[in-house]
């Protein structure tokens, strides 16, 4: 089981257009997103598996109003573990250790590690 990160969102509706639309691009991932009581403070609990679906659902949105969020979420998010890494490598056989090191901010020989955990098991 993968380590749930809890990250806050101050000012979540504010500071984005087509919040409907980014809301549902995060509970699809997987993600939770809960408002805290009735302040403009959201909260949202994904694992890193699920941050990293909801960057690469922003990109390909594109909007601009969106990229604070992908600060937030690359600044929060946590080194991954080895185990992490590894459900990484084998959901996609044709990663490469720098898109490895750059989807997961591992080092080099981490990545080279799990890659050859990967393949050669």
């Amino acid at each position: 089981m993968q380590q749930q990160h809890q990250i806050k969102l101050n000012g979540l509706v504010r500071r984005t257009k087509n919040t409907t639309v980014l809301k549902q691009l995060i509970r699809d991932c997987g993600a939770t997103l809960s408002r805290k009581g009735r302040s403009r403070n959201w909260l949202l609990q994904a694992d890193s598996q699920q941050i990293e679906q909801i960057i690469d659902g922003i990109y390909q949105q594109d909007q601009s109003s969106w990229y604070w969020l992908v600060k937030v979420l690359a600044e929060n998010r946590q080194k991954l573990s080895i185990d992490e890494l590894l459900i990484m490598a084998q959901s996609d056989a044709s990663l490469t250790v720098t898109q490895l090191m750059g989807m997961s901010d591992c080092t080099i020989e981490q990545a080279r590690l799990v890659l050859d955990k990967a393949e050669f098991g």
